[in-house]
């Protein structure tokens, strides 16, 4: 058709940079159009962000943005598209400095349509063919966003031109995966169908029942089933059919694992096992078998305290019996003692059930008690 390109190298952030690349159009070929599509990722959970993590990531979206719009707001122009991110729209794990980035293209878009300029913003979902940028990035792994295809998202690109709107989502959603997330983004909870109540004790019930399940089992038997699940949670995450790679003692780090797919891992072993983990619990622990050791002791701490417990109360009655034998010869009413114990024996055998087996209290008690109850319920006679 005619077309003629030229390839011009310039950090768009750095205004007397683009002004220079800008003056150098020709006249008879104005600038009619802008395309923003920079980014780079530097992902971290937000408590691992420094001020290199927002400037890496800030610098080519928010600085670059903000330069093109201040140099071409007074050129002619009919298109003004910023290329964002669905992470800013739906949250992406270990992504916040991106997420916030893109948040702002959106936001700038709001601006400019607000001031009569054109602008259109996409916050694209993850493109199915592989570029410099996500080439480190996982799959979806249950995420709930489907990669789009580049055929399909130029279609979509096309489509979007059709709509006044300054701000639109082309991003490919999973249903049934979303159904299946514990918390959804707030923008999907009007348009993802979810379980009602019964659902959730559903989910409850069996969280409760797997934990039951490994509590039943012996300690050893009870480690090798938590590692099965951290490695095949960690498979799952990683794209894996199979938990072959996933071996107990190498690092997550090694298998491929980033902030991203780290927080993934976390949040399925909490809703798999209802365990409250830290977003940092797969570096804090870097192999499947410390992790599994960490969710172990997470998981159990409740039933060790209660074995603590009995002990320390066996341990006691040991003490009381020796008390008791070292003394009997030399008590003046045996019979009293005796009968205090045989009503405090009845008394925690009733416990489990809350209240007193009236039953096991009429054997244990003597003749005297006896006769008191009944003058007690009948009067005497």
């Amino acid at each position: 058709l005619g077309a003629q390109v030229t390839v011009v190298a310039c950090d768009v952030a750095d205004e007397d940079a683009l002004a220079g690349v800008l003056a150098a159009i020709p006249v008879e070929r104005p600038l009619s159009a802008v395309v923003h599509a920079a980014g780079v990722l530097d992902d971290a959970v937000v408590t691992g962000l420094t001020p290199g993590h927002l400037d890496r990531v800030m610098r080519p979206k928010v600085d670059a943005a903000l330069t093109l719009h201040r140099l071409t707001r007074h050129h002619p122009l009919k298109a003004f598209v910023l290329f964002s991110s669905a992470a800013g729209v739906l949250g992406s794990p270990g992504q916040g400095n991106y997420a916030a980035a893109n948040v702002f293209l959106d936001a700038l878009a709001a601006h400019r349509a607000a001031a009569g300029l054109p602008v259109l913003s996409l916050p694209w979902g993850l493109w199915s063919d592989r570029s410099e940028l996500t080439a480190s990035v996982g799959e979806a792994g249950g995420s709930g966003v489907l990669g789009l295809p580049a055929e399909e998202a130029l279609g979509l690109f096309d489509a979007a031109w059709s709509s006044a709107e300054p701000v639109l989502v082309p991003v490919r959603l999973d249903q049934a995966a979303l159904r299946r997330q514990d918390v959804l983004p707030p923008v999907l909870r009007n348009e993802v169908r979810r379980p009602g109540a019964a659902g959730q004790s559903a989910v409850r019930s069996a969280t409760a029942s797997a934990r039951e399940r490994l509590l039943g089992l012996p300690e050893e038997e009870r480690r090798r089933a938590l590692l099965d699940l951290v490695r095949t949670h960690a498979a799952a995450v990683l794209g894996h059919s199979a938990t072959g790679s996933v071996t107990a003692e190498r690092a997550f780090k090694e298998l491929g694992f980033d902030s991203l797919t780290a927080v993934q891992l976390r949040n399925q072993l909490s809703a798999a096992t209802g365990v409250k983990l830290p977003p940092t619990v797969v570096f804090d622990h870097p192999t499947p078998a410390d992790l599994a050791d960490h969710l172990g002791g997470q998981l159990f701490d409740d039933a060790a305290e209660s074995d603590t417990g009995t002990a320390a109360l066996l341990a006691e009655l040991d003490r009381l019996e020796s008390a008791l034998l070292s003394s009997a010869s030399r008590l003046a009413d045996p019979e009293q003692v005796s009968s205090r114990l045989r009503a405090l024996a009845a008394k925690v055998a009733g416990a489990g059930d809350g209240g007193v087996d009236i039953d096991q209290e009429i054997a244990s008690a003597t003749a005297d008690e006896l006769l008191g109850l009944i003058d007690k319920e009948f009067g005497s006679v």
